[in-house]
């Protein structure tokens, strides 16, 4: 069996409060000790907390986001709807990473811009989280007892681990 050595993003990864530390070391097909195949997760599931409803008043809330390449962030740079206004950058960038929204295979500016307020803010963050911090986890506290625990972005019930 072949070990392999955590990549640098790895070794730098601060621990969430609550999460076990194997959990941030170990990326899918390894386990915590560094055995097994090094692979990549590219693509993340999400639920929006509001959802898109389309033209026939289906909404969808259930998609997959990959991860961003630099062709991704560098090409909506080039477009006239973002130079005319920049704010309209997170708009192209959000939809050219979607791959699936619901139903919908073909995600477009036109669909982000029809997002709820809150479920742009959403993805947004997500993008964030998953290209920049390598993982959808967040650290929270309770506001009851003050106990600091770590929930997952992606969605799911509650009670799912």
């Amino acid at each position: 069996m072949r070990r392999t050595m955590p990549s640098p993003a790895r070794q730098a990864a601060q621990p969430l409060p609550g999460v076990p530390e194997q959990d941030h070391m170990a990326g899918p097909g390894e386990s915590a000790s560094g055995a097994g195949r090094d692979t990549l997760r590219t693509e993340f599931a999400f639920e929006l907390p509001r959802g898109y409803v389309d033209e026939s008043g289906t909404v969808h809330r259930h998609g997959v986001m990959r991860l961003a390449t630099a062709r991704d962030e560098l090409i909506p740079l080039r477009d006239d709807r973002v130079r005319e206004n920049s704010a309209y950058l997170s708009v192209v960038l959000i939809a050219r990473v979607i791959t699936r929204l619901g139903t919908i295979e073909d995600v477009h500016a036109g669909i982000v811009e029809d997002l709820f307020a809150s479920d742009l803010a959403f993805l947004q963050d997500f993008y964030r989280r998953i290209n920049a911090e390598g993982h959808t986890r967040a650290a929270v506290t309770c506001p009851s007892c003050q106990e600091h625990f770590a929930v997952d972005l992606a969605g799911g019930r509650l009670g799912e681990s």
